[in-house]
């Protein structure tokens, strides 16, 4: 697994973003079972308590459970899975807008610029 971690915010919410996002995407299928804390923090490059509290937000949003002795999964629960798929895309369209509306963009013009880059 490839992290995208900078210096945009704390680095347990980056990682707790980029898992929920794998979630979202379907990289990480519902039911699928997740490396261990140690592993996911060699992995990603970060203190085991960082990784850890990523996945204990994760927990907290439905997004994961942990069944005692056999680790952490991925929830079942597709509408929690679309719900943060949603969550993602509204972020993800927010920045948008804020940037075109920043280059002087009206609704109109991005709308333009979108239908256009979908047909090339």
């Amino acid at each position: 697994m490839e992290w995208r971690l900078d210096g945009s915010g704390p680095i347990w919410e980056q990682i707790a973003v980029e898992l929920k996002t794998r979630v979202a995407a379907g990289e990480l299928r519902p039911g699928e079972r997740l490396s261990g804390v140690r592993e996911l923090a060699l992995e990603a490059g970060v203190n085991p308590n960082t990784m850890q509290r990523a996945l204990s937000e994760l927990e907290r949003q439905g997004l994961l459970y942990s069944q005692r002795t056999a680790g952490r999964f991925v929830t079942e629960d597709r509408e929690i899975i679309g719900e943060a798929r949603r969550e993602l895309a509204e972020e993800r369209v927010q920045r948008f807008l804020g940037s075109m509306d920043g280059l002087g963009y009206t609704l109109e013009e991005i709308i333009g610029l979108l239908k256009k880059e979908k047909e090339e």
